[in-house]
């Protein structure tokens, strides 16, 4: 069975910046699981898997407008700090935030008393990234998968790959 649209995929994988410097790994914990063609990964690593079989290698450098975009200073805002009254909020936290555009993860960039600023960039938006790996799994989504657009199983909800600005290559 090769990768196709409506597979889970099993990878194991490691992503390195343009310096080298590591990223994110499965290495040491678990595989990432993904439903294969909903855009769960970002587009450049999707299209380079399309087609792949069980025991492919992949070694793919990706340019922003491939993963996760260009840094857009629009997204960098400053919001009144009463937003966050009762919250204990610092610099490097990431949430959710409702927008205009619906949910977006968010990272707070600076706080002072009368304001916070926060940054509605993915933390790897700007970034060249090389991601390298191997494909360990492949089969058919179950109607379930589809129907809820996400995989389901022993790493369902796996907190290290599926959480909001991973950089897995998994985008919100």
């Amino acid at each position: 069975m090769s990768i196709s649209e409506n597979s889970v995929v099993t990878l194991d994988f490691t992503v390195t910046n343009i310096k080298g410097d590591i990223l994110d790994t499965t290495e040491d914990k678990q595989p990432l699981e993904y439903l294969h063609g909903i855009g769960y990964l970002v587009a450049g690593l999707e299209a380079v898997l399309d087609g792949k079989a069980v025991g492919d290698d992949f070694d793919v450098t990706l340019t922003p407008d491939q993963a996760y975009g260009e840094r857009d200073d629009v997204l960098v805002q400053t919001v009144p700090g009463e937003l966050f009254d009762g919250m204990e909020v610092s610099e490097g936290d990431t949430f959710v935030a409702e927008t205009d555009d619906g949910h977006r993860p968010v990272t707070i960039v600076e706080v002072a008393e009368e304001y916070v600023k926060v940054d509605g960039n993915h933390p790897l938006a700007g970034m060249t990234l090389t991601f390298k790996g191997v494909v360990r799994a492949i089969r058919e989504a179950t109607e379930e998968e589809l129907a809820h657009g996400h995989v389901h199983g022993a790493h369902d909800h796996d907190e290290e790959h599926h959480h909001e600005g991973g950089c897995c290559g998994h985008q919100h």
